[in-house]
């Protein structure tokens, strides 16, 4: 797994300040190593690692198991409960992800609707409004 080993780093050592964990912890959370994730927090030794490795690491520390494996491909990584597929060749993993994709945009059609006919409310009480002062205003004094 080639990659930019470096932008794994930055993420496993940023992401355990931010949640103020130590390494002990990491390895602790993880199961992995603390040889393994020293290196990968040093970016000390770039050398192909599983997947299970970064998916555990990813788990530990509080983000999608395909996190790391995502940030290591140069990828935007997937938000929790995203659905990611195993490889190029999982077309059903592939699928669920197009499927996911999918919900969450109807999600945001729906959410854009909704303050379509917020606006569009607020634009005809502001009609009627207008027309009233207008009334009030052309109205002759007593």
């Amino acid at each position: 797994m080639t990659g930019d080993w470096a932008a794994v780093a930055q993420a496993i050592n940023q992401r355990m300040a931010e949640l103020d964990i130590s390494q002990r912890e990491l390895t602790d959370r993880s199961g992995v190593s603390k040889a393994i994730v020293g290196e990968l927090q040093n970016n000390s030794t770039q050398r192909r690692r599983s997947r299970r490795t970064l998916e555990a690491l990813s788990t530990a520390l509080d983000w999608h198991p395909g996190h790391l494996t995502a940030v290591l491909a140069g990828h935007l990584p997937p938000r929790q409960g995203e659905p990611t597929p195993r490889g190029d060749d999982d077309i059903p993993g592939r699928l669920a992800v197009i499927e996911h994709q999918l919900r969450e945009i109807r999600q945001q059609l729906d959410s854009v609707e909704t303050l379509s006919d917020r606006v569009d409310q607020l634009s005809e009480n502001v009609t009627k409004m207008l027309a009233f002062v207008e009334s009030n205003l052309n109205r002759p004094s007593r």
